[in-house]
């Protein structure tokens, strides 16, 4: 299976829809395939200009190490080194703090990519995220 616009979009709706329905601050998301290409972005109304950027390193952050990226703050905390040394060497914007979550094919299967969310709280992007994947029918890893 590969992560369609379609899906992408629903993900996208959802998630944004999740913000409105929680009265968090206007959100960005981006979709990344499982290959680290862009498929989907939106930023809502009064999102700031550079949200697009976070939320898309949140995203690259999970897809790059094959983790959610609450963990990869968790391993940051632990071996800043490493991830600095892996923030220079991936390719694109690497953020590693949590509103970034993998894309499953059902629990445990195969990672179609990765959602990334940004303009409130870590955690309520995060949460965002979540709930875009689930209403697409996929597992979020967070961690």
């Amino acid at each position: 299976m590969c992560l369609t616009l379609a899906t992408a979009r629903q993900i996208t709706a959802a998630a944004l829809a999740h913000g409105t329905a929680h009265g968090l601050k206007p959100l960005t998301v981006v979709i990344l395939d499982s290959g680290g290409h862009i498929r989907s972005v939106e930023r809502e109304d009064g999102a700031s200009n550079q949200r697009v950027q976070v939320a898309w390193g949140k995203a690259n952050a999970a897809l790059a190490l094959g983790m959610g990226s609450r963990a990869l703050m968790a391993r940051a905390e632990v071996q800043a080194y490493f991830i600095t040394s892996v923030a220079a060497a991936v390719t694109g914007p690497f953020v590693p703090v949590p509103g970034g979550v993998l894309l499953r094919d059902g629990a445990g299967g195969a990672i179609l990519g990765a959602v990334g969310v940004s303009g409130d709280s870590s955690d309520n992007d995060e949460a965002a995220a979540v709930a875009g994947a689930g209403a697409a029918g996929l597992t979020a890893q967070v961690d």
